[in-house]
């Protein structure tokens, strides 16, 4: 039987993983920025890739926003 502290320990030892996963899509997300925006100056930019690229971004974001909200505790009023 697992008491209330182990419980505790292990919902801790998670959030540092969450906190380095957010991190690591926030860099993702940026770099699609600076990709997109590449991509987009060229001459002629593929256009099929450029949407590749704007839909991942959007994922990405989808996944950082349900990672932010499961971090943080819903406050009751």
């Amino acid at each position: 039987m697992s008491s209330r502290g182990d419980e505790m320990n292990r919902a801790n030892d998670i959030e540092p993983d969450k906190a380095m996963h957010l991190q690591h899509l926030r860099m993702e997300h940026r770099d699609l920025d600076d990709a997109i925006e590449a991509l987009r100056r060229t001459s002629a930019p593929d256009q099929l890739q450029l949407a590749r690229l704007k839909k991942r971004k959007l994922r990405l974001r989808d996944e950082i926003a349900l990672l932010e909200d499961a971090m943080i505790p819903d406050i009751i009023a």
